[in-house]
This record gives structure tokens, sequence and C-alpha cells, in this order.
């Protein structure tokens, strides 16, 4: 099946459940203890088994487009440093001097094709090559070609860029973790788009965030004055490409949006009768809006309770001068994300540290919520044999 006849069937799927008000449900409930989301020895099993072992997002293509561009970022405990090159590849590498461990490049951003180390001087080129050791014959012997800094890999795919925080010895296999995912962002062409700018967002346990982003059952209690203004509350369709989720949520005039629209057509109306959440395991959820697309970027920590989650905004078209909607459009959404989500999660978060129940419970309708918890569960386990999660589906609408 491909794409597009993929979401043809999704959208007829949550037509039906419009006419029928139903949604796309689990077989079953789903209990995750409360602790989960509190305890630090759990929370550290998860940044080393999840978080330094899959590919992650770091920044977005067009964030550096141009040869000599750079960007810089904390991730967990690693300090990355991001380049673009002269033939147009990303570098990734750790941020810091070969010589004492330094930060080289003390910017956000830039452009240069060298960093000079702010403490002794040494300098590397943007392919992190060392390519001067000061006043080296006071220093002694030390070999340039091998002592650059530490790369880490990278992936480019879809104009999102990833890298692997802590490789193993094996290769990571990139398509087999993020294939099925990243062709459908392909799709969008991202790469060309025009980069708006970022806004950064404090909240609670990275999964307290992550689950806002994965069910529309709180449309209604949690955004009367937003989202549920447009969207139905607690009807979504779902589908997955491994641990990574494809959630369709319809708009309230999806029947007249799609009333003249042959159903082979439906997967050419995204935002005209419907909207996707593209989430992809462990941390982004990547919402492509009428108005502007939000790359959200959830960093754990730096304590279990905690959270800074970046929103990344592009837009298809670059703005003819100022691009003052655009921005108006990045603090709405930023105010929208922060007041109705994170400021709810961070009182979950105290919730969940009070001991009040020992569980938490996902509802059949949550069946995205559902599967994101089996995989953290199922990377924890730390057995590559153990059968891997798949979407749980009612029986009866298979």
């Amino acid at each position: 099946m491909t794409i597009a006849e993929n979401y043809n069937r999704i959208v007829a799927r949550i037509i039906d459940d419009v006419d029928n008000g139903t949604t796309d449900q689990a077989d079953g409930t789903l209990s995750v203890p409360s602790k989960n989301y509190t305890d630090a020895d759990i929370w550290q099993q998860e940044m080393d088994l999840i978080f330094k072992k899959v590919p992650v997002f770091v920044a977005l293509t067009q964030e550096l487009p141009n040869p000599g561009d750079y960007k810089t970022f904390q991730f967990l405990d690693k300090p990355l440093l991001i380049t673009r090159l002269k033939d147009g590849t990303a570098r990734v590498m750790l941020n810091a001097c070969s010589h004492r461990a330094m930060t080289i490049a003390t910017e956000p951003c830039g452009n240069k094709s060298r960093f000079t180390c702010p403490y002794h001087g040494w300098m590397y080129s943007n392919d992190g090559v060392l390519r001067g050791v000061a006043d080296q014959e006071k220093f002694g012997d030390f070999d340039k070609q091998t002592n650059g800094l530490t790369q880490l890999p990278v992936y480019e795919r879809g104009g999102m860029i990833f890298t692997v925080l802590e490789p193993g010895e094996e290769e990571v296999d990139f398509d087999g973790f993020l294939g099925g995912v990243m062709e459908d962002i392909g799709r969008l062409g991202m790469e060309n788009w025009h980069f708006c700018g970022q806004r950064k967002i404090d909240g609670a346990n990275w999964k307290v965030a992550y689950d806002g982003y994965l069910e529309g059952y709180h449309f209604a209690a949690a955004h009367p004055d937003t989202i549920a203004e447009r969207t139905y509350s607690n009807i979504m369709q779902f589908d997955a490409y491994g641990p990574h989720t494809l959630i369709c949520f319809p708009h309230l005039a999806i029947k007249e949006n799609l009333a003249d629209v042959a159903p082979e057509d439906y997967h050419k109306h995204e935002n005209n009768g419907y909207d996707w959440i593209r989430t992809l395991f462990p941390n982004i959820s990547l919402f492509v809006a009428p108005e502007i697309t939000l790359i959200s970027q959830i960093i754990p920590g730096p304590l279990p309770n905690q959270n800074t989650t970046y929103i990344n905004f592009v837009h298809p078209t670059v703005p003819d001068g100022e691009d003052t909607e655009l921005q108006g459009m990045m603090d709405f959404f930023q105010e929208v994300v922060d007041v109705e989500d994170y400021q709810v999660g961070l009182k979950i978060q105290k919730g969940l540290e009070s001991n009040a129940h020992a569980n938490v419970t996902f509802g059949r309708n949550e069946a995205g919520n559902q599967l994101f918890h089996k995989w953290v569960e199922w990377y924890l386990t730390q057995n590559p044999s153990a059968p891997k999660p798949e979407l749980d589906r009612k029986k009866d609408i298979l």
C-alpha cells in the first residue's frame, strides 16, 4: 500500500467516525506505573538505552542552509556542534576541545570555516579536524590527524538532521528505525522551506509531554477556545511506522470540505478537513498547520521531572518583506502549547509525585499512548529478540 493509499484509507475511516460518533480504539486499556514518570533510576535507563542509542533529531536542514553555517546545542550531557561543509554535507560533533575539553564554539549559531578554542587557542576546521596546536614546539608531540573533534553519525533526510549521541560498536540502522516515517515526511519537501525561528518551553517529565501529543481526548477540556474550535475532540485514527505514529484529527468542517472530493484524492487535502500529527520516537512531534509548521523537540532533564521543549517553526514559502504574520503565529502556538498543555503537564507531574495513584491508565481511545509506552518498555528490557510492539486495535475495525 502506498502512502497516498494509506492516507485515503485513514481519512475514509475518520469520516465514518464523525458520522457515527466513534473513534479508533485499542482492544483494551493499559496501566503504566506512576513511578515511570518520577523514578530517577528508570529515567537514567531511558536516557542510556533509548535517547543515547537511537537516531535523534538535532537540527533542521534550513537552520544551516549555507556552507560554514553552524549550530551549537546541548542534548542531555552531550554538547553538540552541527556544521555545514563546503560540499553541502552536515557534520555532528562533540563541542569539546581535544586538549582540555573546553567548549570551542561558544555562540548558539553563526557562520565560520574555523573555530579557535578560547582557552588555549587550538584551532579546528568546521569538519572537526585539528588544524593547529598553539605553540606546539613548547607543548610537545600531538597527533593532529587523530585528535580532532569527536565525530558522531550524521543522517540528513526530509529536511531534518539526526545523530546518535553515543553510538555503539554496531552501526545504527537508520532506515530500519526511521525509514517509513521519513519517507512520509520527505513528501513535504521541508528541506526547501523557510526556517522561521524557534521557541523554548519548560515542562514536566519527557513522557508527560510526549503523552500530550499522542491523543485528542483532551481537546474539549484543555483547548476549548483554540483547537476545539476547529477540531473534534476524542475522534482520532492511528497508524504507525514501528514506534513512530501518524494520527489523524478531523476538522469540524470535514464533511463539508471533503463533500466533493473523490476518496482516492483524500490524501491531497491535509489541513482542509483534517490534520496529521506525525511523531518520531522518542521525542518529536511534527504538526503541519495551515498557518505554520511546528516541529516540537522534547529534551529530557536535567532531572526526571523536567524537560525543555524547543518548538521549531518552518513555512513552505519565504515571506515578502517583514515576517510579522509568521512571528505572530509562532507566538500564538507557543502560548497554546505552554499554557494549555505544558502548564497542565506540570500539574500532572505534581500529582504523580504525590503517589496518589499507583498507575496511570490509558484508555482504549488512547492507542497512540499505549503504543508509545510499550516501545519504551521494549527498549528498557534490552532484549532485541523480544517481539516488537505493534499498534493494538479493536478487532472489529481492522
